[in-house]
């Protein structure tokens, strides 16, 4: 039975603390294992636990179409959408593999593909047949941006009922870094042409076309920047509506939530423009080639694990990043401390 939509709580500071003091306890001199330390506070801090665990993984990948691709803003058509889904089903495509690699569930939820696809391996969750085109019309109805989140959520509380301990969204969706431009732009005020990128791999011709795309898309729908959720659903896909729902649900579990690359992060961003505690229930797996994912870190004051110049999606960057949580909660829980080893914890002079 789906549970109703919970508070998010508030980090618990007094187990990250703790975590901290032991970690100079460990042998090894204070520090220095760098950020891997100060992620293995972060996890203490997000679930309550001074030895947190991230194994098993789950990997949630969102897929669902977008109007504004008869517009010609993406280097591939609408179609690939459903073939990719087929791929992921078929477990060919990235984030297959890599989720076998860290030992992943690995699940594919339909929230807007516009096609009729077969149920097996498939969460049928379609909201509608891919969002209108933002370009002349919203792209859903609040309604609708409300049931793609509603899925998200749903997404969370079934990974969470097989066992998962860390969760990754991931998505498919031709088009969608137009939507995910347009969403941070409006989030951020800040200019289109300093945060659009090629997403699939667009020439110069087609990339200005997509800016101008995007901005009179913006200066026609005119959503308030101070409603998160209507900027949503005037100008965002479903698949990012799921992944915010996804964000919202995984922090009110006190569940750590490793968030992908450009679309994943706007999909966070806007998770945490409605809810902000969202936020320290989060880990950015990496830095995204797209321009415009440098911006959406910035807004949410994060800094990646990874930096390995991937413009994929699908979830693939977080997964590559999963083993360093994992090292997190093994250096926690194996390493001995200087009194265990019988070391001397200050070298002599």
């Amino acid at each position: 039975m789906e549970s109703p939509p919970g508070p998010v709580p508030s980090p618990d500071a007094e187990t990250g603390r703790g975590v901290s003091r032991y970690l100079d306890t460990l042998t090894k001199p204070p520090g220095s294992l760098g950020r891997l330390e100060m992620l293995a506070v972060d996890l203490a801090t997000m679930t309550g636990e001074a030895f947190p665990r991230v194994t098993p993984p789950g990997v949630l990948v969102f897929a669902a179409d977008h109007g504004i691709a008869a517009e010609g803003v993406s280097a591939f058509p609408q179609a690939v959408t459903a073939q990719m889904v087929a791929n992921f089903i078929a477990g060919g495509a990235a984030i297959n593999v890599f989720a076998r690699q860290i030992g992943a569930r690995l699940e594919v939820i339909d929230v807007g593909v516009a096609a009729d696809l077969p149920p097996r391996g498939l969460v049928d969750e379609k909201v509608r047949f891919g969002t209108a085109n933002f370009a002349w019309e919203e792209a859903m109805h609040l309604e609708e941006a409300e049931a793609a989140m509603a899925a998200g959520r749903r997404a969370v509380q079934r990974a969470l009922e097989s066992g998962c301990r860390c969760l990754i969204i991931g998505e498919m969706g031709i088009a969608n870094t137009t939507s995910s431009s347009a969403l941070l732009a409006v989030l951020t005020r800040e200019p289109v042409a300093s945060l659009v990128g090629r997403g699939t791999g667009i020439d110069d011709a087609r990339l200005a076309h997509k800016q101008a795309v995007i901005e009179a898309a913006i200066a026609a729908r005119a959503p308030d920047p101070a409603d998160p959720l209507g900027v949503l659903a005037s100008l965002g896909g479903l698949e990012i509506a799921a992944m915010t729902g996804a964000c919202l649900e995984a922090a009110s579990r006190r569940v750590p939530l490793l968030v992908d690359g450009f679309i994943a992060t706007v999909a966070a961003l806007v998770a945490c423009r409605l809810e902000p505690p969202v936020r320290d229930f989060l880990v950015f797996g990496h830095r995204s080639r797209e321009p415009g994912h440098d911006l959406a870190l910035a807004a949410l004051d994060a800094r990646p694990l990874l930096d390995l110049e991937l413009r994929l999606g699908e979830g693939t960057g977080a997964a590559l990043a999963f083993p360093l949580l994992e090292a997190a909660c093994r250096m926690l829980a194996e390493m001995a401390t200087f009194e265990a080893a019988g070391i001397a914890e200050t070298p002599r002079a």
